[in-house]
């Protein structure tokens, strides 16, 4: 099963504030709208709560050390391990489960993933929640589409798909 994180982040690694995102570019929820439906998708409960409901066409795992959490239409894992034992039982052997965050499970789930689908946010802002610090030497582009800031997104933009050197 091939492991992937998908997250949206300013230049300075914001990628959220007071649990919410700190833009407005629905093209990048269109963008992972496509790269996480008919899959497992990770998050955090906090990054669950912010969207505030589960989302369709995916299994929906949360990751929680909240005991006997119990959420209608979702799973929820102790641990990421546990996360990643629910979605291998959900998907084939050559599927894809995307981590969506936030920054704790972003933290934890860095080293063990294959890939990255990365929306750059061409801004710096102020923020509270983080993407960990990556070195890229370790990651080979395989994808990038640029995009400039219009009307309905509010910044320049560039979708990125990352895989790990080996």
């Amino acid at each position: 099963m091939k492991k992937s994180i998908i997250v949206a982040m300013s230049q300075n690694g914001v990628i959220g504030i007071e649990n919410q995102l700190p833009w407005h570019l629905p093209n990048d929820l269109k963008y992972f709208k496509k790269n996480t439906v008919g899959k497992p998708l990770i998050m955090g409960r906090r990054t669950f709560e912010s969207i505030g409901r589960p989302l369709p066409n995916r299994l929906n795992i949360i990751v929680s050390r909240q005991s006997g959490l119990s959420i209608d239409g979702v799973h929820v894992a102790s641990s990421l391990e546990a996360a990643f034992d629910i979605a291998s039982k959900n998907t084939s052997a050559d599927g894809e489960v995307m981590i969506a965050g936030g920054s704790q499970i972003y933290q934890l789930g860095l080293p063990l993933v294959d890939s990255l689908y990365v929306t750059h946010v061409h801004t710096t802002l102020e923020g509270d929640a983080y993407f960990p610090n990556v070195d890229w030497s370790n990651w080979q582009e395989s994808f990038r589409e640029d995009h400039k800031k219009c009307e309905k997104n509010s910044f320049d933009y560039s979708f990125v798909r990352y895989g790990k050197c080996f």
